[in-house]
């Protein structure tokens, strides 16, 4: 029997890396992505992707997205039930298991743990305690691309905004900064990898410090066709 899964998808390299191994479980059968959006600017949360960028991914994903509209700022009781609500629309999808890209933050996976314990779905860590270099390289031989599009100024430089994660990014990451970013040093954008049917183009804008953090504007090369997908 095949579970279905939504991925919890932030538009970044972890997310779509763990869609990427959780596709290969037999037993799960991936329906859909669930992303929050900072409904004040029409922004994936915390990364500052634009939605039609959002969108321009689940057009090459070939995926439904739940989207998940949060407001700005979100206390951590409107975002509880905003979450729930959203997967009370999930449990009528059929889910029963959500993906998480988790790599080691353990008060990270404790969280999600007990909340999913209390609506019955299942959390599935596909990347869990996976040493990050080799991740992060692991990552770049299987053609995932990505883009820097938020830096944490007191963790990395804000010169690494906008740049692409490549070899030559890991190469030049500062002593103490994880190369997968997984201490909040940086967020990215997936641009291209094996689960997306062709890549996407995209040009950098300005780049701006808002709310303590560095953000690189990342606008798509070309109109996604494909209409968002709300629930």
């Amino acid at each position: 029997m095949r579970h279905k899964a939504l991925v919890s998808w932030s538009t970044g390299k972890d997310s779509a890396l763990a869609l990427y191994e959780a596709s290969k479980d037999p037993s799960l059968e991936i329906v859909g992505v669930m992303t929050t959006l900072s409904s004040a600017f029409g922004r994936v949360s915390m990364h500052g992707v634009r939605e039609e960028l959002l969108d321009a991914q689940l057009d090459r994903l070939g995926l439904p997205c739940l989207k998940v509209d949060i407001p700005s700022p979100c206390s951590n009781a409107i975002y509880e039930q905003m979450m729930a609500a959203a997967l009370e629309m999930a449990r009528d999808w059929g889910v029963t298991h959500i993906v998480f890209g988790d790599l080691f933050l353990e008060e990270i996976r404790a969280y999600r743990e007990e909340k999913l314990s209390e609506t019955g779905f299942q959390p599935v860590f596909p990347l869990w305690g996976r040493e990050t270099r080799q991740l992060a390289q692991d990552m770049l031989n299987l053609g995932f691309g990505a883009a820097l599009t938020c830096v944490d100024p007191r963790k990395l430089d804000r010169s690494f905004a906008g740049r692409n994660f490549d070899a030559a990014l890991l190469a030049s990451l500062p002593p103490g900064v994880d190369p997968c970013g997984e201490n909040g040093e940086f967020h990215t954008f997936v641009t291209q990898g094996p689960i997306f049917s062709k890549p996407i183009e995209v040009l950098r804008g300005e780049v701006v410090e808002r709310d303590h953090f560095v953000f690189a504007d990342l606008r798509p090369l070309q109109s996604c066709y494909r209409p968002p997908s709300r629930t």
